[in-house]
Formats: structure tokens, C-alpha cells, sequence
């Protein structure tokens, strides 16, 4: 494969490259460069996480870029995830990754590395600390975004420390492609910045976008990258997303209560699963309706269907009972591994009866 398609493979999954020319570089130079992501075990996984994160792992692999996944079980107990219980927190990491397994992910391609087994590692603390004595706290607490809080909340001793960790994996993973979503972007424009006086290489950070949440949104004065983020979909908050072992029923249920004003484009979370999920596993979709309303339609790409909501000739609920019908389609092999094999029946089950905390 030609750097230039690479290139587009990668660009499709970066909603922001910094930098395009320094990406551009690296691959006319290094045949496999390494691409991380760090996950955080929390909970059940949603569509985004499950179905897009797959999508865009994928495109990576594709390009010829070696990934890591970074099982950050340490980073979930210090930001008090499944009430900071660590050994809940790895059997969350485990479903999760079964997940993927169940959802199209090339699993057996991607390198799972797990955060407890380098907090014995002299070399990584030695990094984490220079990352530290290179910084103020104040321009720590500014990437308290990647843990899902805000720089104004009380944040403990240990999520001050986060953002150094976080920063401290991408040297210390050897990556040279930073690959997480939007609102990580902080953390990896800091190890960016910090990269040179450590003696690191800077990585390319390929940012991926945030799925809306399925509720209305509450606020239009933010910029747009901190709005989108703002705007993404959350597992503390169940209405607001599709989980990936969702029933039909819960699907339909969700997708019809779902913001979704007609014609409107511009935070439409509706128009955002067709775009980032549905058009992804499907060359086109068919629109089924009654031939007083218009007939069925037959819709050929992500484009076409933008032109015609816009212009009115699509309903909304129209819209809504096709979204559920292809989300259903995607969501349904996992629900069926679920069931079917006993070792991820008993994980889900164990998952499910843990209390999400935040």
C-alpha cells in the first residue's frame, strides 16, 4: 500500500491531526509505526466504543500501523471507577476486550497490555516523575478533561497524577501515533509539548470524534471541539447511548426518544450514528415507508442522506425507525455471543451487577 492511501485510511480517522505533514513523514519513513490507545475499564461499552472504536482500529491496522491497546486498570482505580475496587476493574477490562472480539475488531492483530504489569517498572516511573518535574499543576489539572472531569472539580492527589501517567505511556509504549478520541487530545498535545526535553520523539496525534449523546443539548456557547466532547455519549448516563448488548426493544426504545429535529444538520445524534456507524458497515440503506409518504428510498451514501434530510423530504421518525432497525443489525452478533458462549455470558453478567460510578 502507497502512503498516500495509508494516509487517507488515517485521515478518515482522525477528525484532528497534529500534523498532517509530520504523519505524512512518518509513514514514508517507518513501515510500521505504533499507534496507541488507552482504555480506561468502566462499565459496559456503548456503540462508540464498541462498534466505531472497531471501525477505527481497523482503518489502522489496514495502513500498516502495529497497535497497542492500553488496558489502563490502574488509571480506572485511581479515578474511583467500579467504586475504586481494582480486581472489579479487570474483569471490566476482560469483558470489554471480549467485546471487540464479538464486534469485528482484528483483536488478534492489536498487542492488549495491561498497566499493572509496568508498576513494577523502574524505567516507567522515572518518566512519569520527569513528565512531573516538567510541568506546573496548574498545566496538569488543565488535562483533567481526559478523565472525564473538569479542571473547576475537586480532583484527589491521584487524578492530579493521571495526566503524567497518561503522559508517560506514550513514551514509555514507544508510540509513535497517539490514538485516542477528542477529548484526550490534551494530554497528547502535553506529551507533544514535553516530548523534546525528555528526549522523546513527538507523536503524531490522530484524534478520533465523539459520538453525541442521544439527549437534547443543553448548551450552544462552548467551542466547537470542547462542545463535541461536552456533547459525547456517556455510560453514567444510560438513555444517552446504545450499549452493546442492548436488546432490540431498548434500541428502538432509545432511538425514538432520541433529539432529532427535522432538516436540522448540526448536532443531530441520529444523523451522527449513520455517518459514524451505520454507512461504515453498510454501502447503503433502505428507508422503508408508506407510498403516501413517498415510498421506500433507497439511500447510497452519507451524503445523499444529509441532502435529503435537509431539504425535509426525510421525517424524522422515518429516520429514527431505519437508524434502530441498522443499529440493531450491528449491535445483534454481540448480544448473540453473549448468550451462546458461557466464558462471556458469566463476564457480562459479572459486569452488569457492578455499580457504575463516576
Amino acid at each position: 500500500m502507497d502512503v498516500e492511501t495509508k494516509l487517507d485510511l488515517i485521515k478518515q480517522v482522525g477528525e484532528e491531526i497534529i500534523t498532517l505533514s509530520e504523519l505524512k513523514t512518518l509513514l514514508e519513513t517507518n513501515n510500521k509505526p505504533i499507534a496507541y490507545d488507552g482504555f480506561e475499564p468502566s462499565g459496559k461499552l456503548h456503540v462508540a466504543q464498541g462498534i466505531m472504536r472497531a471501525v477505527n482500529v481497523n482503518k489502522m491496522l489496514k495502513a500498516g500501523v502495529h497497535f497497542k491497546m492500553w488496558v489502563a486498570d490502574w488509571f480506572g482505580w485511581m479515578n474511583n471507577k467500579m467504586d475504586g475496587d481494582l480486581e472489579k476493574i479487570r474483569r471490566v477490562g476482560l469483558y470489554q476486550i471480549e467485546t471487540w472480539k464479538a464486534c469485528g475488531m482484528t483483536t488478534d492483530k492489536i498487542d492488549f497490555l495491561w498497566a499493572k504489569d509496568v508498576m513494577n517498572d523502574d524505567e516507567y516511573w522515572k518518566k512519569v516523575v520527569s513528565v512531573a518535574r516538567n510541568n506546573t499543576v496548574k498545566r496538569i489539572t488543565r488535562c483533567a478533561q481526559i478523565m472525564g472531569r473538569k479542571e473547576s472539580e475537586s480532583l484527589s492527589a491521584a487524578q492530579i497524577f493521571y495526566p503524567c501517567m497518561q503522559a508517560a505511556d506514550v513514551f514509555h509504549l514507544k508510540a509513535d501515533i497517539t490514538q485516542l478520541g477528542m477529548d484526550q487530545r490534551k494530554v497528547n498535545v502535553l506529551a507533544r509539548e514535553i516530548a523534546p526535553k525528555l528526549g522523546f520523539n513527538k507523536p503524531v496525534v490522530v484524534s478520533h470524534h465523539m459520538l453525541m449523546g442521544l439527549g437534547q443539548p443543553t448548551s450552544s456557547t462552548k467551542e466547537a471541539k470542547e462542545r463535541a466532547i461536552d456533547l459525547k455519549m456517556s455510560k453514567s448516563k444510560p438513555n444517552s447511548a446504545i450499549f452493546m448488548t442492548d436488546s432490540k426493544d431498548e434500541i428502538v426504545k432509545k432511538i425514538n426518544k432520541a433529539f432529532c429535529l427535522e432538516k436540522q444538520l448540526f448536532e443531530n445524534p441520529i444523523l451522527e450514528y449513520n455517518k459514524y456507524l451505520i454507512f461504515e458497515k453498510n454501502k447503503s440503506i433502505k428507508i422503508e415507508r408508506p407510498k403516501k409518504f413517498g415510498g421506500d428510498l433507497e439511500i447510497g451514501s452519507y451524503e445523499e442522506l444529509e441532502k435529503i434530510y435537509s431539504k425535509g423530504e426525510l421525517h424524522p421518525m422515518d429516520l429514527k425507525k431505519t437508524t434502530a432497525h441498522y443499529i440493531d443489525l450491528l449491535v445483534e452478533p454481540v448480544r448473540k455471543h453473549f448468550e451462546k458462549n458461557s466464558k462471556a455470558r458469566k463476564l457480562k453478567e459479572e459486569v452488569e451487577s457492578f455499580e457504575v460510578s463516576r
